[in-house]
């Protein structure tokens, strides 16, 4: 018993427009990991500029249009504490993108199949 035309049709179309969904979301995650990367890189740089400071200098951390005073120890935690928020947003999407990655894959498998 084989599958009618129509059917094999709609079925085609829903398998297609998964993967072009996937390969938009890869994509997007790809940028995203980009400049997460990229932020995380500014971090280090910036707790590597304070780590060759001394403890007792004079620092502002600026808050939109204004600077407030603040010590060393202080911004170098808070600096860190959002590297490790980035960490975990870049795994985070990463685990998105293996999933995406293996909806295409999983799309493209199926299409050869139902052409075969």
């Amino acid at each position: 018993m084989s599958i009618p035309n129509t059917t094999l049709q709609k079925l085609a179309l829903e398998i297609e427009s998964q993967a072009l969904g996937a390969q938009h979301q890869i994509a997007s995650i790809r940028t995203q990991i980009a400049s997460k990367n990229r932020e995380q890189r500014l971090l280090r740089l910036t707790i590597s500029e304070l780590d060759s400071l001394p403890q007792d200098a004079v620092l502002y951390r600026g808050l939109g249009k204004m600077f407030t005073l603040t010590n060393c120890p202080n911004l170098k935690e808070k600096l860190r504490s959002q590297n490790q928020a980035l960490e975990s947003d870049v795994n985070s999407l990463t685990k998105r993108l293996q999933y995406f990655e293996k909806t295409y894959h999983n799309c493209q498998e199926h299409m050869k199949r139902m052409l075969n």
